[in-house]
Formats: C-alpha cells, structure tokens, sequence
C-alpha cells in the first residue's frame, strides 16, 4: 500500500452563512493538531478519548482554573486603571471559526494577555516553549483581539517549575496560528485520517495509543519498523458476574454492592471494573445502571442457562465514520469473501493447533492434521461464500470428532467418553454444555468490544444479518473459539475443575449446575487474561487486550488504512 499524499495546506475559510452546521474548533484542538495531525482527527472528527496519566495530570494542574473567580470587563470598559484577573474565560470568533476556553485572563495599563496552564516543567528548548502551545497562545491572542482588547503577547505557565514564559504573537506565530486553523478543518472535511507517525517519540506518552495503534499501522501497511509493545499494557479493570437470581445490585458511594434477601456478599469498586455481567433473574437498581452508563460500563444480560441476551450502555460510541466504512464495505461482495476467507482460514489452522498441542489418543493425529490443513488451503481459495460455509462444515466435524481424544481418560466418569459429535440447542451432554456456555460468553465479550471501538456488532461480512444475532462479533470470534473457547473447556475438564457432577440431564438437555457455571466461567476469565506473543507484531498480549488491538485493526482495515485484517494463528 502506498502512502497517501500529504495532507494539503489550502486555506479553508470558515462558513459563515446561515445554518450552516460546521463546528467552531476549540483551541485545544488546534494544539493536538500541530503536535500530531492524527491524534487531533481521532479525538475531533471520530470522537476517541483515553486517560492517561498524563491527561489526569494536567486535569489537576488546571483545577483552579474551574474557580471563576474575577470578572471580565467589556473591552470598552478597559483603561490604564483596570486590573484584570479573571478565570475559565470562554471566547468565540466566527470569522476565525474557534473557540477557546482561557484558563486566566490578566490585565493592567489598559492591557491584557492569556495565562495557559501547562502541566509539567519548562522544556529547555529554544524559545522555552513548543510550537503547539505557542500556536495554542496565540490563538487565544487573537480571539481576545477579535473582541476589542489590546494584546500583544500571552504567558505559558509551566505547573511543575512554576515559571512563566511570555509567547509575543509575531508575523511568523501569526502565520502559524492561521496555518494550523485552516489545515485542521480542511483535514476534518476530507474525512481522511492521516497516517501516524513512524517511530515517533511522541507515541508511547500519547494518551491514545492503544486507539491509534501507530507503530502496528506503520508495521502492516509498511513494515518498516518493528512495533513496540504500546497498546498491549495489562487491563486494570476486570468483568464483575453476578449469576445468583436471588440478587440485588445496588450502589454505595463509588462501589457495588451484592446482596442477596438483605445480606451483603459481594462488592466491587466502580473504577476496578471493566463490565458488569448478569445471569437470570438478577436484579440492578436504577441507580446503580445510571452510574455504571455515566461510566461507559457495559451491562450485559444473560438467561439463567448462559444465552447472551444482550447489553446495556451510555450513549455509546461517537464514532459514525468507522461504522460509515463498516457498512460501505458490507455490501461490497468481494470484500465480505476475502475477510470471510481470513476468519475461517484462521479458525481452521487454530482448531488443528489446539489438535496438536492436546491430543491424548493412542495414535498420532498426522492424518487429521494433514486433512485439516487442506481444509485451510481450500478455505484460503473458496470461490463464493456458499462454498467457504461448506469447507467450514466440514472442516468443524473432523475437528469435533477428535476433540474427544483431547480429553483425559476417566475426567468423565467411568465407561467410554462417547462423542457424538458437536450438538446444541440444547446440548446434549456436559461437554457441548461447556461448548455452549463458553461460545456465549466469546460472543458477549466480542459484542462488548466491538460495540466500544465504533463498530456495529450486528452488521457482518461471513454471517448473513439476522434479528438479534451480532453478526461481526460472530465473524471476529471465529478465529478464537479454538484458542479462548475450547482451550478453556479443555482445562476445566482435564484439571478436574469441572466434571460429571457439575451437570443435570432434563428431558435430553445438558444444563450445567450454578457450581459448574462459576468454574468455567473462572476459567475462561484465566484464560482471556493469558498472555500470548503476538504472532505479527511480536509482543506480548493477553487474549483480553487482544481483542480490543483486532477490533481497532479491523476499522482501520475497513477505512482502508492497512492492506489486510491480520488474523491471530499462534503455533
């Protein structure tokens, strides 16, 4: 793939025609765009935001300019005499087309300059400042002189150090102000992201990392260097389940608290947790669901036997172009193949990795391996969609039929496992029970993720659309039922944490007992917090930061930011 041209630096003038529905940009914007063009396009055009230490940081450097204290006079109203110090002042420009927020304004001898806070020390650079919060200075300069006062220069106050650093709008900052406006809202027009930055120092700070992926970008689209481990950090914050149908869920302050008939015995703290995951009957006070949508805490909801439902959020993700690129692409039938033929692919190759690392049976599985891996060939040259379901079907029936051979003799009891092959709705016994329960749970955390990066899990490439099936979270999770899935029903029954007695038999259905429900859901959660190293970037990942990495890939391969959807095949 070739790299798109550079971003153009035509001055766009702001409309100022009646009705017309274009933003002012903010101040702040136009900073994040002088230091990087595509931070400011993820947070201003598609609505992408992160913490990080650093963006808390600065938060609390400007606490006190929340404190509005002081008052600002009309322009008008200012003479030699007047002292001006006042906070949190909002200024807008429509001939500029901005609007900034002044985090102090100061004024003597008629008069005044912007005081910008800055967390951090003074960097000992030429001029004592960067050109962002330069260009950020004077912007404000000029919004203060396009409502009448007299300003010449502002002040960068560096939190940390305690030092002011004058910045004097000149003709070259001017030009650098208009610059930067002006390429900003033609970069926000064109609805085209521009590429990251290659190797850059900037990247591993940038609170947005993990949402831009710049180095596995640069990586795939021209693997001129090597990704570093950036986006791949540990979550800090775990799934909460609930599956007793007795429950209240309620809220205390900034925590959880599970009760059941009054009696408190589970409580989790708001900041710790990444989802909140219902089984039965449960019941969530109105609170409690407020706080957990202020939050962008997911609730997903589950029948008592473990069908995923569905899931409460806030108001969901800003980001319309990436499900804009989604949909585009869903009716483009050569697209929807070459991605299905990817996911099945993988899917195939994974399922005969889990084979080979697990076979128990007296007898190599050389000849399963081997059809298997012609299946995957075959897969990788279907003709149509029609045929790539096919190869799939009976690509899974080979694999189920020597599933059972990964299986410890005796785990089930005593007699012969006998397996009858992959059955459900209902399953029919403790094994395909698992299967079921463990499929469900893959396909909330793939709707989750999905859902919060943008995208519409419900709109798929490979699984036709259909009421109340999420479609794409179906197509990513092919690839890791093998890896995530089936490995966690493999360890429960091989290290005996689940076995025949976790399950009950009514009218030919298998239903896993509320002891067999919390082991394998402890061991699912274990296994999405394993760490793999990645088999294209080369770090290493857990399968549950995983997701979230394939998720974020997968819209930039629908913008058509990278030439191709790496799947995950470890060996």
């Amino acid at each position: 793939m070739t790299d798109p041209p550079p971003q153009p630096e035509l001055a766009l003038a702001y409309p100022l025609a009646a009705g017309a529905e274009v933003p002012l940009l903010p101040a702040r914007m136009v900073n994040e765009f002088v230091y990087c063009p595509r931070l400011a396009y993820l947070e201003w055009v598609q609505g992408e935001w992160a913490d990080s230490a650093d963006t808390a940081e600065g938060r609390f450097a400007h606490r006190r300019t929340e404190d509005a204290r002081g008052a600002m006079p009309e322009a008008d109203a200012v003479d030699e005499a007047t002292h001006i110090h006042a906070r949190s002042i909002t200024l807008a420009s429509e001939a500029l087309g901005v609007i900034a927020k002044l985090d102090l304004v100061e004024g003597e001898d008629g008069q005044v300059w912007p005081v910008d806070t800055k967390r951090g020390r003074r960097p000992h650079v030429e001029r004592s400042a960067y050109l962002p919060e330069r260009v950020q200075v004077g912007l404000q300069i000029l919004l203060l002189r396009e409502h009448g006062y007299t300003c010449n220069e502002g002040i960068l106050y560096f939190a940390e150090s305690r030092e002011r650093v004058p910045v004097a709008l000149n003709e070259d900052l001017h030009a650098e102000v208009l610059k930067a406006v002006n390429s900003m809202r033609l970069m926000a027009a064109s609805s085209h992201i521009p590429p990251p930055l290659e190797d850059s120092p900037k990247c591993p700070r940038c609170s947005l990392v993990s949402i831009c992926l710049p180095d596995e970008v640069s990586w795939l689209r021209t693997g001129r260097f090597e990704p570093r481990p950036l986006a791949v950090a540990r979550a800090d914050t775990l799934p909460m389940v609930v599956q007793e149908h007795r429950a209240r869920i309620g809220k205390d302050g900034d925590t959880l608290e599970v009760s059941i008939e009054g009696a408190k015995v589970a409580t989790a703290r708001l900041a710790e947790m990444s989802q909140l995951v219902i089984y039965g009957n449960a019941s969530l006070t109105t609170p409690a669901l407020h706080e957990l949508m202020r939050r962008e805490i997911p609730v997903s909801w589950h029948s008592h036997g473990g069908w995923f439902l569905g899931h409460t959020v806030g108001l969901g993700h800003r980001n319309v172009e990436v499900r804009a690129h989604q949909w585009r692409q869903s009716f483009d039938e050569g697209f929807c193949l070459r991605l299905a033929r990817g996911l099945v692919a993988a899917k195939i190759r994974n399922a005969r990795t889990l084979l080979r690392r697990n076979w128990r049976g007296e007898a190599p599985p050389d000849t399963l391996l081997a059809t298997l891996d012609r299946d995957r060939q075959q897969a990788e040259a279907a003709r149509d969609q029609a045929a790539l379901l096919g190869i799939e079907g009976m690509s899974a029936r080979r694999y189920f039929e020597g599933f059972a051979a990964c299986i410890a003799p005796g785990i089930l009891g005593e007699g012969r496992f006998e397996w009858q092959g992959r059955n459900r709705r209902p399953p029919t016994d403790l094994v395909n029970a698992l299967l079921s329960f463990t499929y469900a749970m893959l396909t909330r955390a793939w709707t989750i993720q999905l859902s919060a990066v943008g995208l519409d899990a419900y709109r798929g490439f490979y699984h036709q659309p259909r009421y109340g099936r999420p479609a794409l979270a179906l197509d990513m999770m092919e690839p890791f039922r093998p890896l995530v899935a089936d490995s966690a029903v493999l360890l429960a029954l091989n290290n005996g944490e689940v076995g025949p007695q976790h399950v009950l038999l009514r009218a030919g259905a298998a239903v896993l007992t509320p002891p067999g429900r919390r082991a394998i859901i402890a061991t699912f959660e274990r296994r999405l917090d394993q760490e793999i190293t990645h088999p294209v970037f080369g770090y290493r990942v857990s399968y549950r930061r995983l997701f979230e990495v394939q998720a974020r890939l997968l819209g930039r391969f629908l913008a058509g930011e990278i030439p191709d959807m790496p799947h995950i095949t470890p060996r």
